[in-house]
């Protein structure tokens, strides 16, 4: 009975298999074994596994927020005089916007007003608030503000003089997509700006009936 061994002789380029017979019938036989490559890897991105639904993603989450922009304009039946001392109460805000829920201006410090938001949308119920500053304003021709902190946004309203009885509102509002909305930001800009819009018509049926009692 005969044995038979098998060695390895590897090399940079090559690894060679060398079978060796101990008889003196049986040369060595010399096989030469291409270099095996390094094993590949896929990379899995973290949470690619999660089962997807309408407020999740499984795009990493980036530190840079999304801001969007909306803009409405409308012409009411008002002086811009009148549309403009309506519009910096505040705290009447509500009565013609449908997703303001109530603004609240600090005593102390009349130039900051705290809001909040209270919408059912998106299948959820939406909850946000802000402390907002108001900037010197313009009288008769433009009322701005950003947010201190909470949710981030910035706007102006102008006021235009389309004669003695009316004016051209010009509405423009800045604001940062929250977090639990980005997976819904395509439609959200869209959504804003028609809850916008159904606010300045109520605006405008505001002001024309508060100028008609004075």
């Amino acid at each position: 009975m005969c044995s038979s061994a098998i060695s390895f002789i590897s090399s940079p380029h090559s690894l060679i298999l060398t079978h060796v017979f101990p008889t003196k019938t049986n040369p060595i036989f010399n096989c030469r074994v291409p270099p095996l490559k390094p094993p590949s890897f896929i990379r899995i991105p973290y949470g690619s596994f999660k089962k997807p639904s309408f407020f999740t993603s499984s795009k990493p989450f980036s530190p840079l927020m999304k801001w969007q922009d909306c803009t409405v304009k409308m012409e009411i039946d008002v002086p811009a005089s009148v549309a403009y001392q309506l519009y910096s109460d505040r705290e009447a805000i509500p009565n013609w916007m449908p997703f303001v829920s109530s603004v609240k201006v600090l005593e102390d410090k009349p130039d900051l007003s705290r809001w909040f938001v209270k919408y059912k949308a998106f299948v959820r119920n939406i909850e946000y608030s802000w402390l907002a500053k108001n900037m010197q304003p313009i009288p008769n021709q433009k009322i701005h503000w950003r947010s201190l902190e909470g949710l981030g946004n910035r706007g102006a309203v102008r006021f235009y003089p389309k004669g003695p009885s009316s004016c051209l509102v010009d509405l423009r509002i800045s604001y940062e997509v929250p977090q639990l909305l980005i997976p819904v930001a395509s439609v959200l800009q869209p959504f804003m700006e028609n809850l916008l819009e159904r606010g300045m018509d109520r605006f405008a049926k505001f002001a024309k009936s508060s100028s008609s009692t004075r």
